[in-house]
């Protein structure tokens, strides 16, 4: 009988990817995939460690896991990723139970990894191009836990790409901490712009998404290719962080207030209809409140498709670490809670413009009475949804759909 073999994969799509090769490594030794993490011979609990709440995320999971092992329902556990990276000494000193840690170095992260075993659904991937990163936001830690920036070849990400496709997906999500900087490592000079000219090329049926760029690394050649390519999805993901000069330039993101705007004119001015999402971090230190409120009225100026919003969370090990004037938890919340609730009014008035129209949808799961899918302007998880009326709908198709009611974050609509 075959030793079985599950895994818990948190964080970011990144880590996905990670826990797919991982697997592969030890479904090649013989062990059987199962989906229940607490009642397999072996569990894999791929961490992250980026911030604080998704360090207490991880090790509430690795605990989870311990009480399964001490109940016999688990035979040996092995931590992975970001958390064993950047802890491992403190983590063996304290967590007895766990038989292996594993840093993100520990297996090879960046290869082509063309037959790894999906945890995502079939008809969607994420592609890793590239790992690590040249960044060096005050901020972040990832940099000196994953090391410098390392590109794919174009040619085994067009192999990866046409193997998913061949396979059933239906949509393809090229990731990295930054691939605007793709190529830059490998060639010399960035060429994200030419492995999109090749993936578009492969399937005029399939969605191509991109994924975190970098806004003083994201080139006009990119966004003018997926203006010329109906397969990449208008859908632009580019973290900004914050709006005003002075705390930009402490948190070293390259970008001033006027380039941020020309750039996110230029975008809208080159693809009609574009989703822009983006992130920003509040409760950075020393951020005033008229800095904060020069964030607001950005956000409600500029009227973001998509956003999300971060509490600074401290990070020992980084520059930022070390700034003086912290900021409060209680105002970070308050702050949060502000921006969340501006950009809750944006959102709505944004979905209304979509009533009456029809929309190209993903679909991607069946309720009891309606099915749920994705538009372009929506990724995985982290974007709103469509609920579609229709009968005998497939997972993984595209259906065009007439949008009859809309949300703050989601849609309505039947099947034209």
């Amino acid at each position: 009988m075959k030793k079985t073999i599950s895994i818990l994969s948190l964080g970011c799509p990144r880590n996905l990817v990670d826990s797919e090769k991982i697997l592969t490594e030890f479904t090649k030794k013989g062990y059987k995939f199962r989906e229940d993490s607490l009642n397999s011979d072996t569990v894999i609990v791929n961490t992250c460690a980026f911030i604080e709440d998704a360090r207490k995320e991880s090790v509430d999971a690795i605990l989870k896991i311990i009480d399964a092992k001490n109940e016999g329902r688990v035979k040996k556990i092995i931590v992975a990723g970001c958390l064993s990276e950047r802890y491992k000494d403190e983590l063996a000193g304290e967590l007895k139970e766990v038989d292996e840690f594993r840093g993100v170095r520990d297996f090879d992260r960046v290869g082509g990894g063309r037959d790894r075993p999906l945890l995502t659904p079939k008809h969607y991937a994420y592609i890793k191009i590239s790992e690590g990163c040249a960044n060096r936001c005050t901020y972040c830690v990832i940099p000196y836990l994953k090391g410098d920036y390392k590109s794919r070849p174009v040619g085994s990400v067009k192999k990866e790409a046409a193997m998913l496709i061949k396979n059933g997906a239906k949509e393809l999500i090229l990731i990295g901490q930054d691939i605007s900087l793709y190529g830059i490592d490998l060639y010399g000079k960035k060429r994200l712009a030419d492995l999109l000219k090749e993936l578009a090329g492969i399937s005029k049926d399939v969605w191509i998404r991109l994924l975190y760029l970098h806004p003083s690394n994201l080139d006009k050649e990119v966004i003018k290719i997926i203006r010329d390519n109906k397969n990449i999805c208008r859908y632009i993901d580019l973290p900004l962080e914050h709006i005003n000069d002075r705390i930009l330039t402490q948190m070293a993101r390259r970008a001033n207030k006027e380039k941020i705007i020309r750039l996110i004119e230029y975008i809208r001015n080159q693809i009609p209809g574009v989703s822009i999402r983006t992130s920003f971090i509040v409760g950075f230190p020393g951020e005033s409140d008229k800095e904060f409120k020069e964030l607001v009225s950005f956000i409600k100026e500029m009227k973001f498709e998509r956003l999300g919003v971060f509490k600074y969370s401290r990070e020992e090990g980084t520059p930022a670490y070390d700034y003086k004037n912290q900021i409060p938890e209680k105002e970070k919340e308050r702050r949060f809670n502000i921006i969340m609730s501006a950009q809750q009014g944006v959102s709505r008035k944004i979905n209304e413009k979509f009533k009456g129209k029809t929309l190209k949808v993903l679909i991607e799961e069946k309720g009891k009475d309606y099915y749920a899918g994705r538009t372009e302007y929506d990724s995985p998880d982290i974007d709103g949804l469509v609920y579609v009326k229709g009968n005998n709908l497939k997972i993984g198709n595209f259906y065009n759909v007439k949008i009859t009611d809309s949300y703050e974050y989601d849609l309505v609509g039947c099947t034209a």
